[in-house]
């Protein structure tokens, strides 16, 4: 028997579409998307802690981190800053239905106009330990190419060789050249099929991924329909992968 893990990556924008007085807040509809997802672990890029212009403009802006108001209910959310900016600061998050054991981050920054990092959590699911990485990687060519081997040196210094990884996230990137680099070190995307995610009104670029190590993938989807359309420029993706040797729930 084997227990069954649903894995999201998803770049949520901040919550927030469009620019100038016309922008509006999707917050609220994000957080009812996510948990009508049930996932186990929702990996998510461009979450805010906090931004004190958005809060005074928007009326509804939530009182809590986004992170923490995004969990669906039983989910721990784990966040950290990758950007400080004039207004706030923004990064990643896990949320997580299985319990944290541990969590770290990464300065993955290739030069000071791009603050990226990488958010490292280690989850528990039916006694075994599950290493999640979160990431957002830049918009210039050559700068990903080095975030990419900066992960696999990540990878093999910071988690034994056996031991089962998810890697998700805003891999800005579309071509083979990642399923490349990342195999170095154990990780396989869930299938050769690359789905589009951007832009989220006409998705044709696969800029979003989730590659994984020890886990038997059993199936990946990206949501469509004019609310997803509406909510993110990024459309999440979708994957199910399997434990072995774990008892179903």
């Amino acid at each position: 028997m084997r227990t069954v893990l649903r894995v999201v990556s998803y770049n949520i924008h901040k919550g927030v579409r469009g620019v100038g007085p016309a922008r509006r807040l999707e917050i609220h509809n994000l957080r009812l998307a996510i948990a009508r997802l049930d996932a186990d672990l929702v990996c998510l890029q461009e979450v805010r802690k906090l931004n004190r212009r958005e809060a005074k403009f928007f009326a509804h802006w939530p009182s809590q981190e986004q992170a923490e108001f995004l969990a669906p209910q039983g989910h721990t959310a784990v966040y950290c800053s990758n950007a400080i900016t004039r207004h706030g600061e923004h990064g990643n998050a896990l949320l997580s239905r299985w319990p944290v054991l541990s969590q770290q981050h990464a300065d993955m920054s290739d030069h000071r106009f791009e603050q990226r990092g990488l958010l490292h959590t280690e989850v528990q699911v039916r006694g075994q330990a599950v290493h999640v990485l979160v990431l957002h990687l830049g918009l210039m060519r050559g700068g990903r190419k080095r975030q990419l081997q900066q992960v696999c040196d990540y990878v093999r210094q910071a988690i034994a060789p056996h031991a089962p990884v998810v890697v998700a996230g805003d891999f800005n990137e579309w071509n083979a050249g990642v399923r490349k680099v990342l195999a170095k070190v154990g990780l396989q995307p869930p299938s050769h099929q690359h789905l589009p995610t951007f832009p989220s009104a006409l998705p044709v670029l696969a800029l979003d991924h989730i590659y994984t190590r020890g886990l038997q993938a059993l199936s990946q989807h990206v949501p469509h329909g004019p609310h997803w359309a509406r909510m993110s420029d990024h459309l999440p993706i979708v994957a199910e992968f399997v434990l072995p040797g774990q008892d179903l729930p």
